[in-house]
């Protein structure tokens, strides 16, 4: 979003953008640098760049309807953007659970979904199945056949938990 403002015609939400795109970029430099700090020195200098950020997000905000909206969003999750600072192996990005869903999406896109709540049913528990499979470095055809061997001789089902 303040890569956005910053692109905006209108100049002080621009800068307002600007600021915290800067501000952001700051932050993610100490990130990617954490190797060389000490435990204490890094989580004092990501905090230090936390509330910069903060104050740059919710300090003199320009009073348009963009800018307002991505104040607001801080003044109401501004604790769940930085929870990377605060809880050890929570990621700054996304990604990996968008490499997770990845495939589903692009299954939903070729295939222009389903019709039904059955075969809605049956796409999400497949792609569990998959995804999770992927996760645990399972082979997902094996646990399939694993699963209907069991299901037509009634003996337990295999689980998708970790082992």
């Amino acid at each position: 979003m303040p890569k956005y403002l910053a692109g905006l015609s209108d100049k002080a939400t621009a800068d307002y953008g600007q600021r915290l795109l800067d501000a952001m970029r700051d932050m993610f430099g100490i990130f990617h640098n954490a190797e060389e700090l000490t435990a204490s020195s890094f989580a004092k200098a990501m905090e230090k760049s936390r509330k910069a950020f903060l104050d740059i997000a919710l300090i003199d905000v320009p009073d348009s309807r963009q800018a307002q909206n991505l104040a607001n969003r801080f003044r109401k999750h501004g604790d769940a953007y930085f929870r990377f600072i605060t809880t050890p192996g929570v990621e700054p990005t996304n990604n990996l659970a968008e490499q997770a869903i990845r495939f589903v999406v692009i299954d939903r896109y070729i295939t222009q979904g389903t019709r039904s709540e059955k075969g809605r049913a049956w796409c999400e528990r497949i792609w569990t199945v998959l995804a999770t499979c992927a996760s645990q470095g399972r082979n997902a055809f094996d646990f399939i056949c694993q699963s209907t061997q069991a299901h037509l001789s009634d003996q337990p089902l295999p689980s998708l938990l970790s082992p």
